[in-house]
């Protein structure tokens, strides 16, 4: 049974190469005896996997990978694999898609117990709820999120430059050299305008046809609302035509600032339902939420602005659905997407964000004049279409470079 896996395993990582790795690679402690790596569909979580093996170990007999929703996992049932592995001296068991499993959670609390000296390292949709019950698993499992691209990467694996990440305060304090260091290598305006169209996905390396790009993102996402999100949630799949409707209402705005009531009475469903609906879409990486800057000392369900989660997906709904899009709204969801990930953002009835409850930042193009922010207070302007700024005038790119 255990050599079919090895055998499936080998053919898999032929087409994997250490020559490009996440950044997460280096933030996962895998000392840790269980693992999870979330993220939304085709942010590279498989590839991830696979390269850990083949960085730390030189046989499947030490590292076996599978994956849960094979047709073989399914009916030797995850845990039999496991003890078997495990019993045989294996060392560390990778599971992907775990989210496909049935009962997932419980059986990797039942290995996790009952196999002290090993490891396991799951990867799943970024809807996975690791806290379910019985099988509550947040006090076993380190969890990590895997985002898509940022744009430093992008410029990484696409050969164009190899760059270190930048910290918040140092485009801050000092955006210009910044800027100037990177500006003479690459033509950044030209390859940012290219990552924010289709960018943030992996599947540009396999294809450099843009409409080969469109058609895999429009695949994954077809497949989250159709596979992921009622396999997760336990929706019925006659509310997947409501959940596409959400998403072309947000697609079309500029951008979409949430009336529920009005909301409700458009897509003809209650206001709970729309809540959830919005909870699950930005679960599943298809929204991104902005709440006002309240939200950091009370609870507020209701978010001030709706996104879609990356520029990407806006530029997908333009060309599938032929909404037009507003390069505002494209240039403020990037903002809003890479500084999101290690900083506390928050909308203002002012500017556009506020960011750590302590840098105001509005975002415009290269001719946005300083009209909702205070530059001789700090106070700063980001602005697309330009190399290099000046003072308290930053180039959008920058913040591409902070993971």
């Amino acid at each position: 049974m255990i050599e079919r896996f090895f055998n499936i395993q080998k053919e898999v990582e032929k087409s994997i190469s250490l020559s490009f790795q996440r950044y997460l690679m280096t933030e996962i402690d895998f000392s840790e005896r269980l693992i999870g790596i979330v993220g939304a569909r085709g942010t590279g979580k498989t590839t991830l996997l696979l390269q850990h093996y083949k960085k730390n170990f030189s046989s499947p007999k030490e590292c076996l990978y599978i994956s849960a929703d094979n047709i073989y996992v399914i009916s030797e049932g995850l845990f039999s694999i496991a003890e078997y592995f495990f019993r045989y001296g294996g060392k560390t068991l990778l599971v992907d898609e775990i989210h496909k499993y049935p009962n997932w959670a419980q059986e990797l609390k039942n290995i996790y117990d009952s196999f002290p000296s090993n490891h396991i390292v799951f990867s799943g949709s970024s809807m996975l709820d690791i806290v379910k019950g019985k099988a509550d698993l947040s006090r076993r499992a380190v969890i990590y999120n895997l985002k898509g691209l940022s744009f430093r990467e992008y410029l990484g694996i696409s050969g164009q430059v190899s760059l270190t990440s930048l910290e918040l305060h140092d485009i801050v304090e000092d955006h210009v050299t910044a800027a100037n260091d990177l500006a003479g290598e690459v033509e950044v305006l030209k390859y940012f305008q290219e990552y924010l169209k289709k960018g943030y996905y992996p599947y540009f390396i396999e294809s450099s046809k843009e409409a080969n790009y469109y058609n895999k993102l429009n695949n994954a996402v077809e497949k989250i609302l159709y596979e992921d999100i009622p396999s997760v949630f336990n929706i019925k799949v006659s509310s997947i035509p409501l959940l596409k409707r959400l998403i072309y209402v947000v697609a079309s705005s500029f951008p979409f600032q949430l009336n529920i009531d009005g909301l409700s009475s458009d897509l003809k469903t209650s206001r709970e339902t729309l809540y959830l609906f919005i909870e699950y879409l930005e679960k599943a990486g298809i929204f991104n939420l902005l709440y006002s800057g309240t939200a950091g000392k009370k609870i507020v369900r209701k978010p001030l602005k709706i996104y879609l989660e990356n520029s990407n997906l806006i530029y997908l709904t333009h060309r599938t659905a032929g909404f037009e899009y507003e390069i505002g709204t494209v240039r403020e969801a990037f903002f809003l997407n890479q500084v999101k990930h290690k900083h506390r953002i928050f909308g203002s009835s002012r500017a556009d964000f506020i960011v750590d409850e302590k840098y105001v930042f509005e975002v415009g193009g290269r001719s946005k004049k300083a009209k909702q922010v205070d530059l001789s207070a700090g106070e700063f302007l980001v602005k697309d279409g330009i190399e290099i700024g000046s003072h308290h005038i930053i180039p959008l790119w920058l913040f591409g470079l902070l993971y």
